[in-house]
């Protein structure tokens, strides 16, 4: 597996929890410390902090350090490899359909010939 993949495996397996997909939309509005992530949830601080290393694992977020604080950082390069992964299944689903549609439409067209051609024997 080249290692683009196993970095998608682990982003989708990451955003696979609610929690972590919470934590992913909040970083996207600002940076936040752990604690600070932790707030709203009725969870450990030690339990936000597994999520977060989750998140970081699959190269979603980084840590850096302002002074006294560990800010959590989300990383857009991640989520560039997954909209590419993305957008050519999107691009050949789309050809699918519209080859579909060029069929059902020559279909109907031979219908109408079929359908015509019989009146006119008539």
């Amino acid at each position: 597996m080249d290692e683009n993949a196993e970095q998608l495996n682990l982003v989708f397996a990451a955003l696979a929890d609610p929690t972590r997909r919470d934590l992913v939309a909040r970083l996207a509005g600002a940076d936040a410390t752990v604690g600070e992530l932790a707030e709203p949830y009725d969870m450990s601080f030690q339990a936000i902090s597994k999520h977060v290393k989750v998140l970081e694992e699959a190269g979603l977020v980084t840590r850096s350090r302002d002074a006294q604080r560990r800010p959590v950082h989300l990383d857009a390069e991640v989520f560039d490899l997954m909209t590419k992964w993305i957008e050519r299944y999107r691009r050949e689903a789309e050809e699918r359909y519209r080859r579909l549609d060029a069929l059902l439409g020559r279909m109907a067209d031979d219908k109408d010939r079929k359908h015509t051609h019989t009146e006119e024997a008539s």
